[in-house]
């Protein structure tokens, strides 16, 4: 029996707005930011989960997971994943913090953090990476874990309990495939930021495509003249051969109709997908731009900011997108991204997740791992950003082309104790902000 004593955050940010990294249409400049859970136990393990933001807000989202993880002090690891759905469900069904947030908003980034923590925990004391405990579970395991309700309307637990049994042929050829570090393609954004310039972002698709890669991401959306000048300037680097994918991100900048003329005159780029196109809430937004773009072979991605499984549903039943892209922690953690990988294998939708920010390639990699073994069946690319990897014990890394498939016990998002203490914000003395390189975001935060 494990049982867990205490819980707490941390809010830990780091400056990569002094670079421009993760610079979009939407947003100028972000500190990407970890509002991070820590579970203690009575044992010698401790859980850590975090969800990601990009800076100011980071402590709303922290004070939010200090309430939340109150509901599971005192209780048995044992206990809590017995039925991994139930558990989730009492942790969503606190009414007060439910009226504030009914799985959606800070609450719900919060739930992600508590449950990926959770998950964290319990990998650890079984000795196992996440991936492999799901991937191990039976149809009916792997089901227990997902709340059903507001989707039974379109996949029931017997129909996902179903689709996992025709999907375990070649289930073990696939973990083979996992364990040799081929179960998850990669794509990269780094090189797309709006914020970098010409000269890095080319030398930077150089690299990548050097390394293997052959998947790339470019934001765009701030000015039409210059974003074609820049994917033309992708183009040349890595030139027009079908193995050589380009995609487009707009993070949520137009509105329907000029995400649609927009698109048009970016046609000529043969961009996969244009993701985030409009508001995330729109799901009848996002099915007119797939249909205004589908004669173009322009797909449209969306995931990111979906708030639940429920706007997934919505999305991905009326036919709204190509391509899912999920969060790691957006939703409410490992449980409730179980549920969207269902629905996407329904729908024929391939997942694509979403890893752009702090600890997100760690996490996503075994949620593109799960999909991929015990789901899909199919490989798919996921999202890598080179940046911050260095402040976690068993980080995500890539080698030709792919992710390597965790081995250590965990979810991989526990972060070097000196990290935390070097860049908790504001922090004490000897936290990086409060260092003079701190003042230019500082003031800048008060104008």
């Amino acid at each position: 029996m494990v049982t867990i004593t205490n819980t707490y955050s941390r809010d830990i940010r780091f400056p990569t707005s002094l670079d421009k990294t993760g610079s979009d249409a939407m947003n100028a400049a972000g500190d990407y930011s970890a509002a991070y859970c820590i579970i203690e136990t009575d044992s010698n393990h401790k859980g850590h989960g975090m969800t990601f933001t990009i800076g100011r807000g980071n402590e709303l989202v922290c004070a939010a997971i200090e309430l939340l993880a109150e509901r599971v002090k005192g209780q048995t690891l044992e206990s809590l994943t017995a039925d991994w759905g139930k558990t989730w469900r009492y942790l969503v069904s606190d009414s007060q913090l439910r009226w504030i947030g009914p799985e959606k908003g800070v609450i719900h980034l919060a739930l992600g953090a508590v449950v990926n923590a959770l998950w964290d925990l319990w990998a650890k004391v079984l000795g196992k990476p996440v991936w492999r405990i799901v991937t191990e579970m039976s149809p009916e395991e792997f089901v227990r874990c997902i709340d059903f309700r507001y989707i039974t309307d379109v996949i029931t637990p017997q129909e996902a309990i179903d689709m996992l049994r025709k999907a375990e042929p070649g289930k073990e050829q696939r973990i083979k495939e996992a364990e040799h570090n081929r179960a998850v393609p990669a794509y990269t954004t780094s090189a797309g930021w709006l914020g970098y310039s010409e000269d890095r972002m080319k030398r930077l698709l150089q690299e990548t495509l050097e390394n293997g890669y052959r998947h790339f991401k470019l934001k765009v959306g701030t000015s039409l003249e210059a974003d074609r000048k820049r994917l033309k300037i992708a183009r040349d680097v890595i030139g027009y051969d079908k193995g050589n994918v380009l995609m487009v991100d707009a993070n949520q900048v137009w509105s329907v109709p000029e995400a649609i003329e927009y698109m048009k005159s970016l046609a000529e780029f043969q961009p996969w997908f244009i993701e985030e196109p409009t508001s995330p809430d729109d799901v009848l937004g996002h099915k007119a731009i797939r249909d205004a773009l589908k004669p173009y072979g322009i797909g449209v991605a969306t995931g990111e900011m979906c708030q639940n499984r429920v706007l997934f549903k919505q999305l991905l039943s009326i036919g709204a997108i190509d391509v899912c892209q999920i969060d790691a922690c957006r939703i409410g953690g490992v449980n409730e991204v179980l549920a969207v990988l269902l629905m996407a294998k329904k729908f024929n939708v391939p997942v694509v997740p979403h890893s752009g920010g702090v600890a997100l390639p760690e996490y996503t990699q075994h949620l593109s791992t799960i999909n991929y073994v015990s789901v899909s069946g199919k490989l798919s690319v996921l999202e890598y950003v080179d940046h911050l990897h260095e402040h976690f014990l068993h980080p995500a890394v890539i080698r030709e082309g792919y992710y390597t498939t965790p081995t250590e016990p965990g979810y991989s998002v526990e972060m070097k104790a000196e990290s935390m203490d070097r860049y908790t914000y504001p922090g004490g003395a000897d936290s990086w902000w409060r260092s003079p390189e701190a003042k230019p975001i500082i003031e800048g935060e008060k104008l």
